[in-house]
């Protein structure tokens, strides 16, 4: 190999490792009793979604998580100085309580409170699912069953590039599927849906 040609492919890996980045949110040095700085805390639909910081003893990096325990059709949390077209999204979850749904999930390419996309586990259900969801309408575009315990800290991760889509639980690839609604750059953030009480840590999200 030449020392042109080698030169050459060290400033190709080198520009390829400085194009990727991630970082991770784990709600530590936030106010607890509010909602994190930095997140537009809301909800899709109706209700009243309530996003505070918590201490909590379980939480995968003490002290602190972030928690909803309101109740509202799809409380939402939204990163504000994110806007990612391909990459990653990951957090750990929670599901403490309700009675109509323990759910967690994460959004992306989410151009505001009423459209984004969404991928999701439900401890009451045990299944994951992802969805679109457009002018505040939420529409599934694949399900599989897959048990989600309650009272558990659960991984939930999904790797976008294009239209192509990589649902992972708990280190397990569970959904890999296709949609071209949303292909511009977007937000990301977390979910959950009507009464589920929920607690979130370590977000973390990458791109290029």
């Amino acid at each position: 190999m030449s020392m042109k040609t080698l030169n050459a492919l060290i400033v190709m890996t080198s520009l390829t490792t400085t194009a990727v980045f991630a970082e991770t949110i784990n709600f530590d040095d936030a106010k607890v009793g509010e909602a994190p700085t930095g997140w537009t805390a809301t909800n899709t639909g109706s209700g009243n979604a309530k996003w505070t910081v918590e201490k909590d003893d379980t939480a995968p990096s003490k002290p602190n998580v972030l928690k909803q325990s309101g109740e509202a059709t799809y409380p939402i949390c939204l990163k504000n100085d994110t806007n990612l077209k391909d990459g990653f999204v990951e957090v750990k979850f929670k599901p403490v309580s309700g009675k109509e749904d323990q759910a967690g999930g994460v959004i992306w390419r989410a151009k505001d409170a009423d459209n984004y996309y969404i991928a999701r586990a439900n401890a009451l259900e045990d299944n994951v699912t992802i969805y679109h969801t457009i002018k505040g309408s939420r529409v599934a575009f694949k399900n599989v069953n897959h048990k989600v315990k309650p009272g558990v800290w659960h991984t939930l991760r999904v790797e976008f590039q294009g239209n192509h889509f990589t649902v992972t639980f708990d280190g397990d690839k569970v959904i890999e599927t296709t949609d071209d609604n949303f292909s511009e750059a977007g937000k990301v953030g977390v979910w959950t849906k009507a009464d589920s009480v929920t607690l979130f840590d370590d977000f973390t999200y990458g791109g290029k």
